[in-house]
């Protein structure tokens, strides 16, 4: 099993391609299920969270072909594929897939909409919470699907084989479920109106390609989405917004380690907040033509409180990175997540290094200390693995972060990224 190590003390200069986005690239891949036509993605990242969505989307019959690399980046880095789901072979997603990606759940709603039915393994995924897949089941259900839930599956039908219109209020914000019900409802007879929607740049994103497909949907990007259906959707071309998480992950990078990085492709509009927390901290953060200028030298790293919320708010998904940043801080902060239980796994491992952390309930008091000390960590879920990559950035002496298998379903290429700004970062193989 392949670790990361690395050695702390090195300021970071230099240039860093932000890839596409992994949470907008997956619900678009499931959107090729909707079409017997191609549709193809540019900005594709290579992660294994892609990787094996392809490999579930081939079970359904989708096909694939990479046509290259994004221009003027070496190879590897984030690609254009088409995918085509011409003949549906299989509405089945089975257990020993589904099991290891929970977004491989989301079929459930362009195979009831294309064919009628689909019968969808639980889903597996990361350990932060339940999760459960209830919001998804009962917007299927207000749209006329007939769902049961036996032996671990939901196994679905649409009555007279097509989904109907109708309003549905989430009782809360889910972008998974949104993605599903704004694609259900695209191929739905009659009008669909979600209320309550997530507001999140890929949900947007998604809303796009599907209008670019023939869909036609209002409101995306606002609590309330407009679904008129259509009888069906074509190909199109579509190009996945830049990762809006990669962007404030090594935002935070840079403001733990010092120096000064442009992030090449970032979009400030994605994470206006999270930029600001982390402009809060000391460091200063510029839009250019090419991206984001991040810069902090030789200045201290200031306590910032924050909260988790939906978008536009803090995201969830750099609450483990702030945490690493904040070990350092002149001070206190305190950090609540409030859209997950259970993401507070990092902190035992953070503690390996030196931090100082207090645990409240969904609260976490970050006492910052003046230096950390390298050390063997675990990392424990994708974002939990990155919060100690930033720790380590910092820490005196050599850090080893194990299971970094998590870091490669989220991170296109973290380590040589990093190492090509001055950090003495490298992957050992098993």
């Amino acid at each position: 099993m392949d670790r990361i190590r690395l050695v702390g003390g090195n300021p970071l200069n230099g240039s860093i391609p932000i890839s596409g986005a992994k949470n907008a690239a997956l619900p678009l891949m499931i959107a090729s299920l909707l079409t017997d036509d191609t549709l193809t993605l540019e900005n594709v990242p290579h992660l294994a969270d892609v990787e094996q969505l392809i490999r579930i989307l081939g079970n359904h019959g989708v096909d694939y072909s990479v046509n290259g690399r994004r221009e003027k980046q070496q190879e590897g880095y984030s690609r254009t594929i088409n995918f085509t789901a011409r003949h549906i072979v299989d509405t089945t997603a089975p257990y020993e897939l589904v099991s290891k990606m929970r977004a491989s759940f989301w079929v459930i709603g362009p195979l009831l909409a294309r064919m009628g039915e689909a019968k969808v393994s639980l889903p597996g995924g990361c350990a932060i919470g339940t999760r459960p897949v209830d919001l998804f089941i009962d917007g299927l259900r207000a749209l006329g699907a007939e769902i049961d839930v036996e032996s671990g599956y939901a196994i679905a039908k649409a009555k007279k084989n097509r989904l109907t219109g109708n309003r549905y209020v989430f009782p809360k914000v889910s972008v998974g479920a949104t993605h599903v019900l704004m694609m259900a409802a695209s191929l739905a007879r009659g009008e669909t109106v979600l209320d309550n929607a997530a507001c999140e740049p890929e949900v947007v994103n998604l809303a796009d390609c599907l209008n670019a497909m023939g869909a036609r949907i209002t409101g995306a990007g606002t609590r309330t989405i407009h679904i008129d259906g259509v009888e069906m959707l074509s190909g199109a071309r579509h190009k996945i917004i830049p990762d809006r998480i990669e962007t404030g992950t090594y935002a935070m990078a840079v403001a733990m380690a010092g120096g000064d990085v442009v992030l090449e492709g970032a979009r400030a509009d994605l994470l206006e907040h999270a930029l600001d927390v982390v402009a809060s901290t000391g460091t200063e953060i510029q839009p250019t033509n090419s991206g984001i200028r991040i810069t902090r030298n030789g200045h201290g790293i200031h306590p910032v409180d924050v909260t988790t919320e939906p978008f536009p708010g803090f995201p969830t998904d750099l609450q483990a990175q702030f945490m690493g940043l904040m070990t350092r801080a002149n001070g206190r902060a305190r950090i609540t997540e409030t859209i997950f239980e259970n993401r507070f796994m990092h902190v035992q491992e953070l503690a390996r290094l030196g931090a100082r952390i207090s645990l409240s309930g969904q609260t976490a008091t970050v006492e910052g200390v003046e230096r950390l000390k390298g050390a063997q960590v675990m990392a424990t879920d994708l974002r939990a693995s990155v919060s100690l990559v930033i720790a380590g950035l910092a820490a005196e002496g050599e850090t080893i972060v194990n299971r970094v298998y998590h870091l490669d379903r989220g991170f296109e290429r973290l380590e040589e990224k990093l190492s090509g700004c001055g950090a003495v970062i490298e992957r050992l193989s098993s």
